[in-house]
C-alpha cells in the first residue's frame, strides 16, 4: 500500500487518542499539514464546488465508521473540514483496504469560506445591536417624556386654585380684590370650583410640558455637540430653551384653546372638553384650535428661553462652585447608598428655589403676550381682530397695567407651580433612570 493507504489503514486501526479525538464532537481535529494531498485526492470532487461525497458498498462484518474533521482556530484558516466515512474491508490476508462509504469536504478553499461566514455573523451581530440600540433609545425617550408629565401633573394640581384665580382676572375681566373673588368662588361654586378645569388643564400641561423639557434638553445637547464646546453656553442654553416653547406650542395649543373656552362665560353649556371640541369644529372650524398660535409662539419663545435658561445658569453656577463641587465630589464618593432625593445635584431646597425664581422670570417677562393670546382664543369669527389690533383695544380699553392683569395671581401660582415641576422632574429622571439624550 501507499504511504497515504498505510496511514489512513492505521489510523482506523487504531484506538483513539486524545490527539487526534475530540470525544463528543464525534470527529478528528488534525492541523493544517497533517493530512497527505495524496488522501485529500482520493475523494474527487463532484464540481467545481467544495463539497464531494460518494458511495461504495462494503461488507458489514469488518465495518469501523470514522469522522475526519481538520480545522485551524482564528481568522485565517489553511485547513480543511473534512467529514468522511470510511469503512475496513479485509480479506483475512493482512491486506486490508478502506473504501469510502460516504464522504465530504467543506470548504477545501477554507480562508474564502469562514470569511464569508464571518462577514454574514457580524452583519447579523449588527443588526441585533442596532435593534437593540433602538429599542433601547425609545425606552428612554419614553421614560424622559414621562418625567415631564409627572411633573406637570403634580405641580398643575397643587397650585389648580391659583391657576383658576389667575383665569378669573384674564378671561372674566374680574375687577375684585383677590379676597373677594376667593370668597366668591367658594360661596357659589364650594371647594371643588378652584379645581374646575383642572382635569383638562393636566390634560393640556402634561403632554405640553413632557415635550418642553424633553425638547431643551434634546436641543441643548445637540447644539453643544455641533459647536464642540464641552459644556453648554448661555446663548445655547435661551436657543434651546427658546426652540423647545415653539415646538411644545405647535403641538399642544389645540387642548389650551379648548380649556380657555370651557372657562369663559357660557362654557358651561357646552359640554365639557368633547362638546367644546365639537362646537368649535362645527361653528368655527378646524383651524379655530389654533387661535392665537402667532401670540402664543411669541410669547412661549421668549417664555421657554428665560425659564430653562435661568435655571440652567443657576445650576451651572452652583455646581461649578467650591460648595457644588464639593457636594458632587461626595455623591460619587457614597455612589449607590444615595436615595433619590440624596442624587439631585442642587439637593431638594435649591431645586425648588432654583426652578421658582426660572418660572417667575419667565413669567414676569412674557405675561402682556399671554394675556392677548387668552383674549384672542375668545374671539368669535364675527369681531375676531388679529394680534396687534387685539393688544391695541386692551391699553385703549384699561392702559398699559391691563396688560398685567393677574400678574400677582399669576406669580403666586407660577412660583410654586414652577418649583414643584423642576423638583419633581429631576427626581423622576433620577427614579426612572433617564440617560442623557
Amino acid at each position: 500500500m501507499h504511504g497515504s493507504d498505510r496511514w489512513l489503514t492505521h489510523l482506523i486501526k487504531s484506538e483513539p487518542s486524545d490527539s487526534f479525538l475530540l470525544h463528543g464532537l464525534g470527529g478528528l481535529f488534525l492541523d493544517h499539514g497533517t493530512i497527505p494531498p495524496s488522501f485529500v485526492s482520493l475523494i474527487p470532487p463532484k464540481s467545481c464546488s467544495d463539497s464531494v461525497s460518494g458511495l461504495i458498498s462494503v461488507p458489514r462484518s469488518r465495518r469501523k465508521v470514522v469522522r475526519f474533521e481538520a480545522s485551524r482556530r482564528g481568522k485565517r484558516i489553511s485547513g480543511h473540514f473534512l467529514s468522511v466515512s470510511l469503512s475496513i474491508n479485509g480479506d483475512g490476508n493482512g491486506d486490508d483496504g478502506y473504501v469510502q462509504e460516504s464522504g465530504e469536504v467543506l470548504g477545501q478553499n477554507g480562508n474564502k469560506s469562514l470569511e464569508e461566514e464571518e462577514a454574514m455573523s457580524y452583519k447579523e451581530e449588527e443588526k441585533i445591536r442596532t435593534v437593540k440600540a433602538g429599542g433601547s433609545n425609545a425606552m428612554n425617550v419614553t421614560k424622559h417624556l414621562w418625567a415631564g408629565a409627572v411633573s406637570a401633573m403634580v405641580s398643575r394640581t397643587f397650585v389648580a386654585p391659583l391657576e383658576r384665580l389667575k383665569l378669573e382676572y384674564i378671561v372674566r375681566g374680574e375687577q375684585k380684590n383677590l379676597f373677594e373673588l376667593i370668597t366668591k368662588i367658594a360661596a357659589t361654586q364650594g371647594l371643588q370650583g378652584f379645581w374646575k378645569g383642572n382635569f383638562v388643564n393636566i390634560l393640556r400641561t402634561a403632554p405640553f410640558k413632557a415635550i418642553h423639557f424633553y425638547a431643551y434638553d434634546t436641543y441643548r445637547n445637540h447644539l453643544m455637540k455641533l459647536t464642540g464646546n464641552e459644556e453648554t453656553t448661555n446663548f445655547e442654553r435661551f436657543i434651546a430653551g427658546a426652540a423647545s416653547g415653539i415646538t411644545a406650542t405647535l403641538l399642544c395649543i389645540p387642548m389650551d384653546t379648548i380649556r380657555t373656552k370651557m372657562i369663559a362665560p357660557g362654557g358651561e353649556a357646552l359640554g365639557g372638553v368633547i362638546g367644546t371640541f365639537r362646537h368649535m369644529l362645527y361653528t368655527e372650524g378646524f383651524f379655530s384650535l389654533y387661535k392665537g398660535l402667532v401670540p402664543s409662539i411669541i410669547s412661549m419663545a421668549p417664555s421657554g428661553a428665560v425659564f430653562y435658561g435661568v435655571y440652567d445658569m443657576l445650576k451651572s453656577a452652583y455646581l461649578h462652585s467650591p460648595e457644588g463641587r464639593k457636594r458632587i465630589q461626595n455623591m460619587k464618593q457614597e455612589g449607590g447608598e444615595l436615595n433619590a432625593l440624596e442624587q439631585l445635584e442642587l439637593g431638594p431646597t435649591r431645586t425648588l428655589l432654583y426652578g421658582a425664581i426660572a418660572g417667575a422670570c419667565a413669567e414676569a417677562a412674557t405675561y402682556p403676550f399671554e394675556v392677548v393670546r387668552r383674549q384672542l382664543q375668545m374671539q368669535v369669527p364675527e369681531t375676531r381682530l388679529n394680534a396687534l389690533a387685539t393688544c391695541v383695544k386692551i391699553v385703549e380699553k384699561g392702559g398699559v397695567p391691563a396688560l398685567y392683569a393677574g400678574l400677582i395671581p399669576s406669580l403666586l401660582q407660577v412660583l410654586p407651580s414652577a418649583a414643584i415641576s423642576y423638583f419633581v422632574y429631576e427626581f423622576m429622571k433620577i427614579v426612572l433612570n433617564v440617560e442623557s439624550t
